[in-house]
């Protein structure tokens, strides 16, 4: 699973995804401070 950690003003966000394609598709269209991590 891959999760996008999203680092806003007053929160922080987190998105899942299934496959690593989608995940850093969806990285490139978020706008901020962000983290993209693999969890097995």
């Amino acid at each position: 699973m891959w999760i996008i950690t999203l680092y806003a003003e007053k929160a922080i966000k987190m998105f899942e995804y299934e496959t690593e394609q989608e995940a850093k598709i969806a990285f490139q269209k978020v706008k901020g401070n962000k983290i993209l991590s693999l969890v097995n």
